[in-house]
């Protein structure tokens, strides 16, 4: 999303000034949704299906085979397996042409929103694909980095790096704590070991809509920002530059580069703000383990 220029679940669950009537899944206030029970089971379906959709697309993605046809894999899959909706295929916020693919698929020094082509994938790329599905209205958004072959030492060290960064930014979540948290961890931790942080993209609030408020930003200051309540759904999806932040958009009107040609990588979940911390929904069978400090964090 481009940052813009601009236990049982209850109502009981959230501070009084915030507290709303239910309505189809979610407590409506000012401009975040706060899902209840019945939203959360359907975010958790979404979820779930978004990460098993990266399972499936796993195994094929290796040198030769082009993004259009992992498009179209995926395209099968989620329409014919799942019994879902692609949420980017003819997606169309304001001031954008309608995004022509089920996925996006960002290869090397592209940042985000690769748009699918006939170029065929080579031994030593690095390639992020990005998933939204769509299931009884509710939306599950997530990516990966995979490597394709081989891979050089830079490129392997990004993309860790890069899932780290991430999970720093995931272990913040608890009710009480600001947005400014999350992206202080990502910028500390990404900047500490060399690398860069898209500024112009961040992560969002979703739900029954693909992007809600609030904007979730990679970076920033502690204590900042909109405080985490229970209930509240959204991305956290770093951008991580080898170079210098800048990027670019190319004449697509979607894919965005980063202006030095560095390689760029990015992972993203979606999370759950539950009444002691966190709840990650875009886990599936595939999905890499938590880093080891996050396992160790939960074991002290």
């Amino acid at each position: 999303m481009r940052v813009a220029d601009g236990g049982p679940w209850k109502p009981a669950i959230l501070p009084a000034r915030l507290r709303e009537s239910f309505t189809n899944g979610i407590i409506p206030t000012m401009t975040i949704t706060y899902k209840d029970e019945a939203g959360i089971a359907g975010m958790r379906v979404a979820g779930k299906l978004a990460a098993e959709v990266l399972d499936f697309l796993a195994p094929h993605i290796k040198p030769g085979i082009t993004t259009n046809e992992l498009d179209m894999l995926a395209h099968g899959y989620i329409v014919d397996v799942q019994g879902a909706i692609p949420a980017p295929l003819n997606y169309a916020p304001s001031g954008y042409n309608p995004y022509p693919k089920s996925i996006c698929t960002s290869i090397n020094h592209q940042v985000c929103h690769g748009i699918p082509n006939d170029k065929a994938l080579k031994k030593g790329d690095i390639i992020n694909i990005d998933i939204t599905v769509i299931k009884d209205g509710w939306h599950g958004d997530t990516s990966r980095m995979f490597q394709v072959g081989e891979t050089s030492i830079a490129a392997k060290r990004l993309c860790a790096m890069t899932y780290d960064a991430m999970w720093h930014g995931i272990m913040q979540v608890k009710p009480g704590a600001r947005l400014g948290d999350i992206g202080w961890a990502i910028q500390k931790f990404a900047e500490s070991n060399g690398f860069s942080v898209v500024r112009e993209f961040c992560g969002h609030g979703i739900g029954l809509g693909f992007h809600e408020e609030p904007q979730v930003l990679h970076y920033g200051k502690p204590g900042t920002l909109d405080e985490l309540v229970p209930g509240m759904t959204f991305t956290i999806e770093p951008m991580i530059n080898a170079g210098k932040r800048d990027i670019k958009e190319l004449g697509d009107g979607w894919t965005i580069v980063t202006k030095d040609h560095s390689l760029s990588a990015q992972w993203e979940h979606t999370i759950l703000v539950t009444p002691t911390g966190y709840e990650v929904l875009t886990l599936s069978a595939g999905s890499p383990p938590p880093p080891a400090f996050v396992t160790a964090a939960a074991q002290a």
